[in-house]
């Protein structure tokens, strides 16, 4: 017999209040209420308590405070894990931290590992020194951030996960190439692929469209979110089908072995 795996998935589109740590987890905890014991995981943007700022002197929190304590709440309350990226200072450094939690645990944390120079982001911040992988809800998933999309060779399925999520502050000037490459990376990787953005006008002069998604192995749109507009949508992805895919067409099992040095 067939064991048929589905999860939900919530993808949250927030204009993200500058700077304003409070407000934001005020406004996304009154935004997603309305999903409450309905969904399996909410995927938040990249620095959704902040905004993407250099600020990071004013703004870090030390490892496991404020942030992390109301993903811990908010998870137990809505009866879902909940995940996004925030300013962590550990040991003396800034890093830009994924947190994946459920309940009162922290599954998995990643911090980025391509930093955008051109923001001064790689001056502000500590770089990412591994790859994760984790499981939840009998699904292996891989985190990334925002810049990292545009590295393949970091990100490249090594047939160890099934679910990519790509949280990201991606601005609008460049929004062809953020739909471009999270299809990319579907394709490539045999993977679903959830990709959150963003939208609004930030400190740092940039402004954002938005267009989160989530993308079944093909590359074809589940859902998508409207360019500009703050709203939250949940699709079902099925294990079922994609281990149907990848039966299907193995192109995985062709692929070129290679090591990544740190």
């Amino acid at each position: 017999m067939t064991c048929i795996f589905f999860m939900k998935i919530t993808i949250v589109q927030i204009d993200i209040i500058w700077e304003d740590i409070p407000g934001n987890l005020k406004k996304i905890e009154d935004m997603i209420r309305p999903v409450y014991g309905t969904t399996d995981l909410i995927v938040l943007p990249e620095m959704f308590s902040t905004g993407f700022s250099m600020n990071a002197g004013v703004l870090a929190e030390e490892k496991d405070k404020l942030t992390f304590e109301w993903m811990k709440k908010l998870s137990t309350e809505g009866n879902f894990a909940v995940c996004g990226s925030y300013i962590v200072k550990e040991d003396e450094k800034y890093y830009n931290r994924f947190l994946f939690v459920k309940s009162d645990k922290c599954l998995c944390t990643y911090d980025k590992r391509h930093l955008f120079r051109i923001s001064g982001e790689n001056s502000v911040y500590e770089k990412g020194k591994s790859r994760k992988v984790f499981e939840f809800n009998n699904y292996r998933i891989s985190p990334f951030i925002c810049y990292d999309l545009r590295f393949p060779v970091w990100i490249r399925n090594r047939n160890d996960y099934d679910l990519l999520i790509c949280i990201a502050s991606w601005p609008e000037s460049r929004q062809e190439v953020w739909n471009i490459l999270l299809k990319a990376r579907a394709i490539e990787n045999q993977c679903y692929v959830v990709g959150v953005n963003r939208v609004g006008s930030d400190g740092g002069g940039y402004t954002y469209s938005g267009e989160s998604v989530i993308l079944d192995p093909c590359g074809k749109p589940m859902i998508l979110i409207d360019k500009n507009k703050e709203d939250l949508v949940t699709a079902e992805v099925s294990m079922n089908n994609l281990l149907t895919f990848r039966k299907k067409f193995p192109t995985w099992q062709d692929a070129d072995d290679f090591s990544i040095h740190v």
